[in-house]
């Protein structure tokens, strides 16, 4: 958690699947007015928005070129270039998912741009960290000349659903960038969205029950609906103002971009998976364009009796269907394809029914309703009466429909520009870090232990003799135990002493694991989190170390002490792959 207390402004970057950007204020805003929070407004050429497309380009010798919309219009004219090859640059579009339930995540795990080629994931991640913290720190200067970046403080959003180590991925990656530890808060996306919503302007009877509610104590659920994920969580406002977390959030790959790989794989079927390849190579501004009318598409359309839904199929994609001697044009592919009953060309629009449409949406809808439900039908959460929908895929009108039809007896809130919603709440997460006064453990946490060996209770493969004295390897010491109410800052200690003498270095490693008492640390679904390398002289007998771990904040803390020495020694995980 960052401690700079003399920032002059906090700058929220929201680093999103589909859409990133940045919004900002500064301490004395928000002294006066803490909703006085400003977002950047990017320029696509054709329109304005508050949001870029999370798209990176990279130049041939692997620096960086531009991001966002300059990103994807840079690309579109190198291609159109008859001088300069596409190929040798490194394009990157909606890539943040690698992190999403990704065990081996580490610094050497890579990513392929969107013409197959290899890159470094960690590379990709903080050349676009550092082109917003640069574009932020820009846009402020611009009003306050004398600004230097030991005065800004920075919030990085996470899904609250992510594991630890796709967290600290993160926090590697910004300060990478160039954003000092101490500068560097991550929020989880729903806790962030939760704050903001506190201060909801009372526009409609729904969000005038919610306050009341809300300042009552009642509890209530976020679901925080991005472009890759669905992150639901239930919270509680605190006679303090505080909010509490009263279940870990829950959710999965339920964001808009599982409905656009819905459509991708229809699209696919349709012309076939090599044409739609070639598109991109040939003409990538033709399938940005695609892309961006399917967005608009998929947040208007909305129950039945409807109108087909029409895309433009662009003259490049006809040409290269021209060159597929089994599907030779637009029309013979629509007919050889599993569509044929429900798609159907008009000139050379391709018009999908509104019933075939909807169904890209089903299997996203009912994933993110299903996770719902599991919550709401628990005893403890059947009273909650308030949802509140937020994100960029909170928006769609489908989506709100199908909650409201199945969820008839709770009072479905979306605030207006539910996309930032999340984005503002981390400004002012930024300057109210106290502002969460209790979690829930995700985990079980804790370390691997020697104990002597037992064999009434410890298997025979796992015992190994130190300095003749039987010990069980891999025995897991738990701290804490998954669903474990926390309050920020809440330590746990232990004793360990080095068993080996003359040892140099003492190795702490943390484990996490989804069951309540994991016996070994080698069981399926225990992950090793990281290391703690604390430094020993060797001349030294029977040292003894205390490790701490400090939990419930957003990310997990480990600390070390020498218990002769008093000498501390903290880190944050280091990856396990670097």
């Amino acid at each position: 958690m960052a401690s700079n207390d003399n920032y002059l402004f906090v700058a929220a970057i929201d680093f999103g699947t589909t859409y990133s950007g940045y919004a900002f204020s500064s301490k004395d805003d928000y002294a006066k007015d803490p909703m006085e929070i400003h977002a950047n407004v990017w320029n696509s050429g054709t329109m304005m928005s508050q949001k870029a497309p999370t798209a990176l380009l990279l130049n041939p010798n692997k620096t960086f070129r531009s991001f966002g919309y300059t990103a994807e219009t840079d690309y579109t004219q190198i291609a159109e270039d008859d001088d300069d090859d596409p190929s040798r640059y490194y394009y990157f579009h909606r890539f943040k998912m690698l992190l999403h339930n990704n065990k081996n995540l580490g610094k050497k795990t890579m990513i392929k741009d969107e013409t197959g080629k290899s890159f470094p994931a960690f590379d990709v991640f903080v050349h676009s960290i550092r082109y917003l913290k640069d574009h932020v720190f820009e846009t402020v200067k611009k009003g306050f000349t004398d600004l230097l970046q030991k005065d800004m403080k920075y919030v990085l959003t996470v899904p609250a659903i992510w594991d630890d180590n796709a967290k600290q991925f993160m926090r590697e990656a910004a300060e990478k960038a160039d954003i000092k530890g101490t500068q560097l808060m991550i929020a989880l996306e729903p806790e962030a969205a939760s704050i903001f919503c506190q201060s909801l302007p009372v526009e409609t009877a729904a969000n005038r029950t919610f306050m009341e509610s809300a300042k009552s104590g009642s509890t209530y659920m976020v679901v925080d609906l991005g472009g890759g994920t669905a992150d639901i969580t239930v919270h509680q406002r605190q006679g303090d103002r505080t909010l509490k977390e009263l279940l870990p959030a829950t959710g999965g790959a339920f964001g808009g971009k599982s409905v656009d790989d819905e459509f991708w794989k229809m699209f696919g079927q349709i012309v076939g998976e090599t044409n739609l390849n070639l598109l991109k190579r040939e003409s990538m501004e033709d399938y940005l364009d695609l892309c961006r009318d399917f967005e608009t598409k998929k947040r208007e359309v909305t129950g039945e009796g409807e109108k087909n839904v029409g895309f433009t199929i662009p003259v490049t994609l006809i040409d290269i269907l021209k060159k597929d001697k089994r599907r030779q044009n637009l029309t013979k592919s629509v007919q050889i394809s599993p569509f044929a009953d429900t798609v159907e060309l008009k000139k050379n629009k391709l018009c999908i029914r509104s019933g075939q449409f909807r169904k890209l949406f089903t299997k996203t809808v009912d994933g993110i309703l299903s996770h719902m439900e599991n919550i709401l039908y628990k005893p403890k959460f059947k009273h909650i009466q308030h949802i509140l929908m937020v994100g960029g895929f909170s928006d769609c009108q489908l989506l709100q429909k199908a909650i409201r039809e199945r969820l008839t007896q709770k009072k479905i809130i979306v605030p207006i520009d539910a996309g930032l919603v999340v984005l503002k709440g981390a400004v002012l997460f930024g300057h109210m870090p106290k502002t969460i006064s209790g979690r829930v453990a995700r985990y079980t946490y804790g370390t691997q232990s020697w104990p002597v060996f037992n064999p009434n209770i410890h298997p025979e493969s796992k015992k190994v003799v130190v300095n003749g004295v039987p010990h069980c390897k891999d025995a897991f010491f738990k701290f804490i135990e998954i669903n474990q109410d926390l309050v920020p800052g809440h330590r746990e200690s232990q004793v360990f002493k080095a068993l080996i003498t003359g040892e140099k270095c003492l190795e702490c490693a943390v484990y996490a694991s989804p069951n309540p008492d994991p016996v070994f640390i080698d069981e399926t679904d225990c992950i090793m989190l990281g290391v703690l390398k604390v430094p020993l002289n060797p001349a030294k007998k029977n040292v003894k170390i205390e490790e701490t771990l400090i939990f419930g904040e957003t990310e997990l803390a480990v600390q070390a002490k020498d218990i002769e020495t008093g000498e501390l020694y903290e880190t944050q995980f280091n990856l396990l792959k670097d």
